[in-house]
C-alpha cells in the first residue's frame, strides 16, 4: 500500500526541518496547522499538501480530511518551553490522546511520536532507554503517560509506534526564547555583553536537521517498535557550546557568566545513550545524517 505521511507540528522548529527531510527523500506529506497563515512555509512545496486543522476541534472524517494517512509523525504539543506548566497535563496530553486515538481506529499503519529527555527525570550521566524514569516536570510526566497510553492503544491495531525521546536540539527557526536565538539577537544589535548562567552544566546537544534525518529514518525505515534517544551521546559543557558558536559568528561578544541560576527542575549533568540509535541508524539504507 501507497505510504500516506502526515505530520503534526510541522509548522515548528522541529517540524519545519521534519518535513523538509522527508520530502528530500521522494515523500508526499501532509502538514496540519492552527491556520492558513502558518501552513504558508510550506506553499513552495510541491510535496506538501497543507490541512488547516485544529486539535482541539477535530472534524467527524478527521481521517478524510487528512488524506487517509497510514503513517504519522506527531510534534505537536503546545505549552512548550514552559516545562513546568499545568497545561502539559490538562491540555496538551489529553489533546494528544484524542486525536492519535482517532487515527489509530481508523487503521493508520506507522506511527512515531516525540518524547522527550525529561521523561528521565532527575537521573544523572548516561541516559539509556531500558532505565526505570521517574519524570518530575510536568511536561516529562504528560510525555510518559501519552508513551503508556498508546503502547497500550496500539496493541492488536497492526501499528507499530516508535517513542523518540528528544534532547537538546539547536538550529535555524529555534524560538526567539531560546538561548541560542537570544544570543544571536545579542550579536546583531552589537551588544557589548550577554547574561547567561555559569553554563557548566553538561548536556546532550543535536542539531535540528541531523535529528529530523533520524525521525525520517525511524517514520519510513524502521516498522519495529522501539523507544529511542535522539541524541548525539557526546558529554557538552553549555559553555563550551555557546563559545564555539561565538567563533563561528565571529564575534567578540562578552558573556556574563552566572548571572542567571541554574535549573532545579532538571539534572547537572546528563547525556543520552546512542546504542539503540546506533543499531537501528546502521539498518537502514537510506540514513544520511
Amino acid at each position: 500500500m501507497k505510504k500516506r505521511i502526515l505530520v503534526t507540528g510541522a509548522t515548528g522548529f522541529i517540524g519545519r526541518h521534519a518535513v523538509r527531510a522527508l520530502t528530500r527523500r521522494g515523500e508526499t506529506v501532509t502538514v496540519v496547522g492552527r491556520s492558513t497563515d502558518r501552513l504558508l512555509f510550506f506553499k513552495d512545496n510541491p510535496r506538501v499538501s497543507r490541512v488547516v486543522l485544529d486539535l482541539d476541534d477535530l472534524p467527524k472524517d478527521l481521517h478524510k480530511t487528512l488524506g487517509r494517512p497510514t503513517h504519522c509523525l506527531h510534534l505537536a504539543w503546545p505549552g512548550l518551553p514552559n516545562y513546568l506548566a499545568d497545561r502539559h497535563m490538562e491540555h496538551a496530553l489529553p489533546q494528544s490522546k484524542r486525536f492519535l486515538d482517532a487515527l489509530l481506529r481508523e487503521g493508520l499503519q506507522r506511527l512515531v511520536v516525540a518524547g522527550t529527555c525529561f521523561e528521565y527525570g532527575m537521573i544523572e550521566g548516561e541516559l539509556r532507554e531500558d532505565m526505570i524514569i521517574t519524570p518530575t516536570t510536568l511536561y516529562g510526566q504528560a510525555k510518559n503517560q501519552l508513551r503508556l497510553h498508546l503502547e497500550d492503544r496500539v496493541r492488536g491495531t497492526g501499528c507499530t509506534l516508535s517513542w523518540a525521546r528528544l534532547f537538546y536540539l539547536h538550529g535555524e527557526g529555534q524560538s526567539p526564547n531560546s538561548l541560542f536565538a537570544q544570543l544571536d539577537r545579542a550579536i546583531d544589535e552589537n551588544k557589548s555583553d550577554f547574561d547567561m548562567s555559569g553554563g557548566k552544566q553538561i548536556r546532550d546537544y543535536l542539531p535540528v536537521d541531523t535529528a529530523a534525518g533520524i525521525l525520517a529514518v525511524l517514520l519510513l525505515d524502521n516498522p519495529h517498535p522501539s523507544t529511542v534517544n535522539v541524541c548525539s551521546g557526546r558529554q557538552t559543557e553549555l559553555r563550551t557550546l555557546v563559545k564555539e558558536h561565538l567563533r563561528r559568528r565571529s564575534s567578540s561578544i562578552r558573556l556574563n557568566l552566572g548571572v542567571f541560576p541554574y535549573p532545579e527542575w532538571e539534572p547537572f549533568r546528563f547525556w543520552g545513550s546512542t546504542d539503540r540509535l546506533n543499531e537501528l541508524l546502521s539498518q537502514s539504507p537510506k540514513a544520511q545524517l
